[in-house]
């Protein structure tokens, strides 16, 4: 058996299904060895979208994606995919050909220093110089990526590694690292801490991030805040932690949220944070959060505890176990009159748009595409306008919602979307982008068609990147430099060219039907919706 094979083997452990990747001679020795194996790999048209589609399988299955990559430019274009999960605590293992090892730092050709290259943006990386060490470092990897605070682990590989011969292959049972042990539980007497103010306050709020996602923690959640009555918001990331019509939910927080949910956490005289940042995209002030109110942070990551916000009460530890721990303390509270308050906000604060009746209103079509689709359909915002306004109109049910927050990667939404068809065939999975963001990935139409990934793919075109168009709107009174989309392609034609079904919706007048249409296709199609070039978010 050589080192190849050796890989093969423990991914195979791990239970891994599907590879996405792009070949190069120094990572020839692996995909060699894997069509041995059972895992699928699917050829992906750039690095980069290796990564995102690694990642829609891991948001979809709470298990690490894989993809593989050459080495040099290979992974060096795979990098933003990378910082893209690590952005968004998603376990991922990026697997990397590399130069023979004796001629690392030779500068031949197609080397770089991937390892180096990743550091800040990786949970850890590893450099295989002994073939023996490959089992080890594979157990390892997949357990860093998948507990604590989950993210991407890089594994660069010679080529020379990866072709020599390993005695005596035995993927380890269980993983020992000295330095790293994730606190999982949290602190019984900070527990206790919770609670008491919990029957102190009058206005309590909790603010789900993408943690509670992340730690599979929805359910526990859900369920006390119903028993107690206390209201939820959330972070972009942690959409689809409450239904969204769930009459607890007060919708997502942020400089694109709701105004009546800002309001409610700026009023709450108990915040609970759990697995969430309180990142400035979130929360723009973060003085304003602990001023006149008692803060409670939960994090299983340590680091995030205190970085932007001083919190009341720290609680290290998983979402999943602390809500658990939080359902066995009974204790008395009762929330109706700031329910009240916060259900007159929801009523009298909601944004009243005015569209162009002669495009489409991104708004109204999120919202009636979200009504159409199955209770478990899972919807993937790119980045730009479009994530904006799906994350103010798309309605979640018992779906999952999914895009890049931290990095605000544009292209992601196509490749991830693969992604989470291929973990999930009997799910319905609906791409959504700009045009801008299409045209970054739209290469991947290739892709769909090869491996037969029946993605539907929803383009609001605006002829602008309309996020950046809409901030030079205000800031340089329509000084615009750079936005212009003049000189993209014809999507009719360019999906006959991928022989992909194409729809094109002008206006309001017909969407239930042609949403009909769209919705009722078993395979690929890829709906094109004219927007108006001037509409704005806010």
């Amino acid at each position: 058996m050589i080192g190849a094979d050796a890989i093969i083997k423990c991914l195979e452990a791990e239970g891994v299904s599907t590879v996405f990747g792009y070949p190069g001679v120094a990572i020839c020795p692996f995909f060699n060895s894997i069509l041995d194996s059972d895992i699928k790999t699917v050829l992906v048209r750039t690095e980069q979208n290796a990564a995102h589609a690694a990642s829609g399988v891991a948001r979809m299955t709470g298990r690490p994606g894989v993809c593989a990559v050459t080495s040099g430019p290979g992974a060096t274009n795979v990098i933003t995919g990378i910082a893209t999960a690590f952005a968004d605590s998603i376990p991922m293992i990026c697997i990397t050909g590399q130069v023979n090892s004796e001629l690392l730092g030779s500068d031949v050709f197609q080397e770089a220093d991937i390892t180096g290259a990743v550091e800040s943006f990786v949970k850890y990386s590893y450099l295989v110089k002994n073939v023996n060490d490959i089992p080890r470092v594979f157990k390892e990897a997949f357990y860093i990526a998948n507990t604590g605070r989950k993210g991407p682990v890089l594994i660069d590989i010679p080529i020379d590694i990866q072709n020599a011969t390993i005695k005596n292959f035995h993927y380890p049972e269980e993983v020992n690292l000295r330095t790293y042990k994730p606190t999982v539980k949290g602190h019984a007497v900070q527990i206790k801490k919770v609670i008491k103010e919990l029957e102190r306050a009058k206005r309590p709020i909790i603010c789900a991030g993408g943690g509670v996602l992340l730690s599979e923690a929805e359910e526990e959640l859900r369920s006390f805040a119903e028993e107690h009555g206390i209201p939820v918001v959330s972070t972009m990331m942690g959409i689809g932690v409450m239904p969204t019509e769930h009459p607890l939910y007060y919708g997502m927080v942020g400089n694109n949220g709701k105004t009546y949910a800002n309001r409610a956490m700026n009023e709450s005289d108990l915040l609970i944070m759990v697995g969430a940042r309180v990142a400035d995209r979130a929360v723009s002030q973060p003085d304003l959060i602990t001023r006149n109110k008692v803060l409670v942070h939960i994090d299983v990551d340590p680091a995030e505890i205190g970085k932007n916000a001083g919190p009341s009460i720290p609680l290290v530890g998983d979402a999943k176990h602390i809500f658990q721990d939080f359902q066995k303390e009974e204790f008395d509270c009762n929330y109706e009159e700031w329910l009240t308050t916060l259900n007159e906000y929801r009523s009298t604060m909601e944004k009243k748009r005015t569209p162009n009746p002669d495009y489409v209103d991104p708004a109204a079509f999120i919202t009636r595409l979200s009504e159409k689709m199955q209770e478990d359909g899972v919807y993937v915002a790119d980045v730009g306008q479009n994530q904006i306004w799906s994350c103010g109109y798309h309605i979640v049910k018992k779906g999952k919602f999914l895009t890049s927050g931290g990095m605000g990667t544009m292209g992601y939404s196509i490749p991830a979307a693969m992604g989470a068809k291929t973990a999930a065939m009997d799910k319905q999975v609906i791409a959504v982008c700009g045009d801008g963001s299409f045209q970054m990935s739209m290469m991947e139409l290739a892709t769909i068609r090869q491996h037969n990934i029946p993605v539907k793919i929803i383009v609001l075109k605006n002829n602008y990147l309309g996020m950046v168009r809409e901030y030079q709107h205000y800031t340089y009174k329509d000084h615009y430099s750079v936005v212009d989309l003049s000189g993209s392609p014809d999507l009719e034609k360019l999906s006959a060219a991928y022989d992909i079904p194409y729809l094109r919706l002008n206006n309001m007048e017909h969407v239930d039907e042609i949403l009909d249409a769209f919705l009722a296709e078993d395979n690929t199609m890829l709906l094109e919706c004219l927007i108006d070039p001037m509409d704005l978010v806010k």
